[in-house]
C-alpha cells in the first residue's frame, strides 16, 4: 500500500519518498506571458481545460509541464478564490484527528473522500487533501485512485519546487494558496514557525531548527494570492518574524 501519511503538530503534511524528496529540478520561474499563452490557447498541448480534465479524471498520466502549467495556469481561473474559507477541508483535519491510521472505518474513509472531493473545488491542488485521499483510497483498496491521487501529490510539489530555489529572496517558490508553503516544508520533513513577511510579494518561513545543511527556512512568492485578495478583505500578517517571543532577529 502507498500509505504515506504524517501527523505533525495536529495537522496532516506529505511526505515524499527520500529518493524524490532528494532529486534535483530544474529551476522554471513562472512567465506569466507564457503561462497565459500556453492555458489559454486551444492549441496548445497545456490547454487549461484539457489539463483540468486530465488531472480530475485521471484520463491520462501528466508530466511535469502538465503539472506545472496546471498549477500556475489556475490563478487565472474563475474558480481561483485563495482567500474563500475551505470548510470542508476543516472537517477532513477533523475526521483525520479520530482515525488510527492503521485501523481506520470504512465509515470515516468515506467521510474523507466525499470532504475531499468538496474540498477540491475550492483547492484543487492542495497537497493535504492530495495526501489524505491518496490514504483514504489506499486503505479502502483502491489502488488505482490511491496512485492517482499520490501522483497528483508528487507534480503538484515537484511543480512548485521548479519555480525557485526557496532559498534566496530573489528565487522563492511560488505559491497560489497561504498553506501550501507550510505543506511544501512539511513534505521535506520539517518543523516550521510562522511565516513572516518580508517583501511586497515574498515571505519567509522560518524552521523550528536549522536542517543539516544549516538552512534557516524557505521563501515563498505569494503575489498571486494578494492580487487576488478582495477589497474588504484584510491582511494581518507581521512584517518581521520572532521564534517563541524573542525579539525579532534579522537573518543575512
Amino acid at each position: 500500500m502507498l500509505r504515506r501519511l504524517l501527523l505533525l503538530a495536529a495537522f496532516i503534511a506529505t511526505m515524499l519518498p527520500a529518493g524524490l524528496r532528494a532529486q534535483e529540478v530544474e529551476i522554471h520561474t513562472p512567465n506569466e506571458d507564457d503561462i497565459l499563452n500556453q492555458t489559454l490557447s486551444t492549441t496548445s498541448p497545456y490547454y487549461y481545460t484539457n489539463l483540468m480534465l486530465a488531472y480530475r479524471n485521471g484520463t491520462e498520466p501528466l508530466d511535469h509541464n502538465g503539472y506545472y502549467y496546471l498549477y500556475y495556469g489556475y490563478a487565472y481561473q474563475e474558480g481561483y478564490r485563495p482567500f474563500v474559507k475551505n470548510d470542508a477541508l476543516d472537517l477532513m483535519l477533523e475526521i483525520m484527528s479520530g482515525i488510527d491510521p492503521e485501523k481506520p472505518t470504512v465509515g470515516q474513509l468515506e467521510a474523507l473522500i466525499e470532504r475531499g472531493t468538496e474540498s477540491m473545488e475550492l483547492d484543487p491542488f492542495n497537497p493535504k487533501v492530495l495526501n489524505m485521499l491518496a490514504y483514504a483510497y489506499g486503505a479502502l483498496g483502491d489502488t488505482n485512485r490511491e496512485q492517482l491521487y499520490f501522483n497528483h501529490l508528487n507534480g503538484i510539489l515537484r511543480a512548485i519546487e521548479s519555480s525557485g530555489t526557496g532559498r534566496e529572496e530573489k528565487s522563492p517558490w511560488h505559491i497560489l494558496m497561504f498553506s501550501h508553503a507550510y505543506d511544501v516544508v512539511a513534505a521535506k520533513g520539517y518543523a516550521y514557525n510562522e511565516g513572516r513577511i518580508i517583501s511586497r510579494t515574498v515571505e519567509f518561513v522560518p524552521l523550528l531548527r536549522r536542517a543539516a545543511d544549516r538552512t534557516k527556512g524557505f521563501y515563498f512568492d505569494y503575489s498571486r494570492v494578494y492580487r487576488n485578495k478582495p477589497d474588504d478583505v484584510v491582511i494581518k500578517r507581521d512584517r518581521t518574524w520572532q521564534i517563541n517571543n524573542l525579539k525579532p532577529q534579522e537573518y543575512k
